[in-house]
């Protein structure tokens, strides 16, 4: 956040987390729009389970379905960070070349890579998602079916199999910080 004339002026970002199911994005995504809000930024936060049940409902999981899920949600991601709104954005999003557009189309893009192991994911199995995938009952699941490509060169990058929900947090922030963005 820089300062102009006095006032703290805001500027617009997409924080683009992307990482496999159960590795933990949501829960940091909402853990930093709490402390964003706490700060005083302007905040959004698009959730890929909150997308799916109303911008993108009319979409399946198959890789041109998973494009478009991520077309839409670029649009609504490039409408507020063009005016100056803090956008986490956190969606599995497993393909590079999606990622590399969503870069190409939104205002102050980081890449956010929330890595855990897929071991660690399945252990974890919150949703009871990859006991369904191993199973044959989910096609096109990522990391057991499907491919995940994970970032080549993401900004910020936190493994929540090594560090806590807080220090994933705190070292978002800090490279948030160090990046002039808040």
């Amino acid at each position: 956040m820089s300062t102009v004339n006095g006032k703290n002026e805001q500027k617009g970002f997409v924080l683009w987390m992307t990482g496999l199911s159960g590795a933990g994005k949501t829960t940091l995504a909402v853990m930093l729009e709490k402390e964003l809000k706490a700060r005083g930024l302007r905040v959004e936060r698009l959730d890929g389970d909150i997308v799916r049940e109303g911008l993108t409902s009319d979409l399946g999981f198959s890789k041109e379905d998973r494009d478009k899920n991520i077309e839409r949600v670029t649009f609504v991601a490039k409408l507020l960070s063009r005016n100056d709104v803090a956008t986490i954005c956190s969606f599995i999003s497993p393909y590079q070349a999606t990622r590399h557009m969503v870069r190409r189309e939104v205002t102050n893009f980081v890449e956010c890579y929330v890595e855990v192991p897929l071991e660690e994911a399945i252990r974890r199995d919150v949703k009871g998602l990859y006991k369904k995938a191993l199973a044959g009952q989910i096609p096109n699941f990522t990391g057991v079916s499907d491919p995940y490509e994970p970032p080549e060169n993401p900004e910020i990058v936190v493994n929540t199999a090594e560090l806590s929900e807080a220090e994933c947090v705190q070292a978002v922030l800090s490279d948030l910080s160090q990046a002039g963005l808040i």
